[in-house]
C-alpha cells in the first residue's frame, strides 16, 4: 500500500539528518533506525558464464535499465553500485530510479535522478562500492523499481551478477529519463554494477540474508516471475503480517571453499561483504556446498579442472561461516543439501559426502537452527532424489514449486 502523506512528511523529518550524514555503507551491526537493505545481488568478476552477458565488453555511450523487486518498503531509497572488480574508476554520467512499468518502461511521474553528494555525475572508485544520496521516492513492499545507468565514456569490463533470472535492457545513447521502453532494444539476464537498494523509514524488523549458490539465486525458476525462494519467503512473511527484508546473496555455481573467476569468490571470503556488510541484517540462512561436492568430480564452467573437497573440509567451511556470523551478532541458520540423484553431480562418492555434511548440519548443534531441505524436497519413493514435483528437469535445481517449498520450510520463529 502507498505510504500515507502525513506519515511520509513526519518520517522524512525524522530520518533526513541520518540519511544525509554520508553515503558510507552501514554494517550488519547498525540499528534499524537508519538504512535497511531491501534488495541485493552479489557482485561477480566480468567474464563468461552460463548465459551470454555484456560484462566483458562493458558499456560506452549506452544506457542500461535494470528491474528489481524489493522485499520491504520505505519512505525513501538509495541505490548502491559496485565496482569491486573494476580495475579503473567507473564514471557514471547519469542515473535514475523509478517505479517499474511493463518491460523497460517506467511509471510516468516516478523518475528521480540519482546523485552522490548532490552531483548527477559521479565516479565509483575501482575496488569499491558507492551509495547514492537519499532519493525522495517512497517504495512499496514487494514492488518493482528500475535503476537506469548512463555511461558516456567506456567503462571497460563490468562488475556484474550473472544469473539475474530477470531481463535487463540496453539502449544506445542517453535514455536515463525515458518513460517508455522503445529505445531499449537489447536484453540480457544479468545485472551490471547494481548491488543494492536500501530504504529508510520502513520495517523495524531485522532483515534476513539468503546466502548460497544457484539454489538461492533461483536457477530453474521462471525468468522474470520473482519465484526464487528468497522472493517466496518475503511474500510469505508479508502475508503473515510480519514483513521483513529478505536479501538474495546467491551466486550460481558458488562454493564454500573454492574461489572461481566465473562463479564468485568462495563463500568464506565473500560472507563478510555479502552478508555482514548489508545494512539492517539480523539472520542469515546458509544453503551452500552442493557445488563443493559436485565439482570435486566434474569440471566447472570455463573448463577449470575439478577441485576435490572432502566432507571434512566442507564442514570446516561451514564452521567458518558460523564463526563470522556469531562475531557480528548475526543469527545463522543452516540448510541441509537437497537430493541430487540423477544429476551430473551424483555418484556414490558425492552422495556419501552429502550424507556426511547433512548429518553434521542436523546433529552437531552448531547452527542456531536447521532447515532440513534434504527431507522436505526428497521423493517419497527415493530419499536420494528430488521429488518430481519440485524438479526443474536436471535433478539438481528446483522449479517454482520447489522454491516455494523451500520458503515454507523456513520456520519464521527461527528468524531474528
Amino acid at each position: 500500500m502507498p505510504v500515507p502523506p502525513r506519515r511520509l512528511a513526519i518520517t522524512f523529518a525524522l530520518v533526513l539528518a541520518a540519511a544525509t550524514a554520508g553515503s558510507g555503507i552501514a554494517s550488519a551491526e547498525s540499528g534499524t533506525g537508519g538504512w535497511d537493505a531491501t534488495w541485493t545481488a552479489s557482485p561477480q568478476r566480468p567474464g563468461v558464464n552460463y548465459t551470454p552477458n555484456w560484462s566483458k565488453e562493458g558499456f560506452a555511450q549506452q544506457t542500461v535499465r535494470q528491474v528489481v523487486r524489493v522485499s520491504v518498503g520505505g519512505v525513501a531509497a538509495r541505490v548502491r553500485l559496485s565496482n569491486v572488480y573494476g580495475t579503473t574508476p567507473l564514471k557514471v554520467a547519469g542515473a535514475t530510479v523509478a517505479r517499474a512499468g511493463d518491460g523497460a518502461a517506467v511509471r510516468r511521474g516516478s523518475v528521480r535522478h540519482l546523485t552522490v553528494k548532490g552531483a548527477r555525475s559521479f565516479t565509483v572508485p575501482a575496488g569499491a562500492e558507492l551509495a547514492s544520496d537519499l532519493v525522495p521516492l517512497p517504495v512499496d513492499a514487494l514492488s518493482s523499481v528500475t535503476v537506469t545507468l548512463y555511461f558516456a565514456a567506456p567503462t571497460g569490463p563490468s562488475t556484474y551478477h550473472a544469473q539475474a533470472m530477470a531481463p535487463s535492457y540496453r539502449a544506445s545513447g542517453d535514455h536515463r529519463a525515458d518513460v517508455g521502453g522503445a529505445a531499449f532494444t537489447e536484453t540480457t539476464v544479468s545485472w551490471y554494477y547494481l548491488s543494492g537498494v536500501d530504504v529508510i523509514g520502513g520495517t523495524h524488523r531485522r532483515g534476513v540474508v539468503a546466502f548460497g549458490d544457484s539454489l538461492t539465486d533461483g536457477y530453474g525458476s521462471r525468468p522474470g516471475a520473482d519465484n526464487r525462494y528468497p522472493d517466496e519467503l518475503a511474500e510469505r512473511l508479508a502475508a503473515a503480517g510480519r514483513p521483513r527484508a529478505v536479501l538474495n546473496q546467491g551466486i550460481g555455481g558458488n562454493r564454500v571453499t573454492v574461489d572461481s573467476m566465473q562463479l564468485g569468490d568462495k563463500g568464506t571470503s565473500r560472507f563478510g561483504r555479502d552478508v555482514l556488510g548489508q545494512p539492517g541484517v539480523g539472520t542469515v540462512i546458509v544453503l551452500e556446498g552442493i557445488n563443493d561436492i559436485g565439482m570435486s568430480r566434474a569440471p566447472s564452467p570455463g573448463g577449470a579442472p575439478p577441485t576435490d573437497v572432502s566432507a571434512r573440509q566442507l564442514i570446516a567451511g561451514h564452521r567458518e561461516l558460523i564463526r563470522q556470523a556469531r562475531a557480528k551478532g548475526v543469527r545463522v541458520i543452516g540448510a541441509t543439501l537437497p537430493p541430487m540423484k540423477g544429476s551430473q553431480y551424483y555418484d556414490a562418492v558425492s552422495e556419501a559426502k552429502r550424507d556426511e555434511v547433512n548429518a553434521w548440519i542436523r546433529t552437531a548443534g552448531e547452527y542456531d537452527a536447521v532447515v532440513d531441505l534434504d527431507r522436505v524436497l526428497a521423493s517419497s519413493s527415493d530419499g536420494d532424489q528430488l521429488d518430481p514435483a519440485y524438479d526443474s528437469g536436471d535433478h539438481l535445481h528446483l522449479n517454482d514449486a520447489g522454491y516455494r517449498a523451500v520458503a515454507y520450510a523456513v520456520d519464521p520463529a527461527d528468524l531474528r
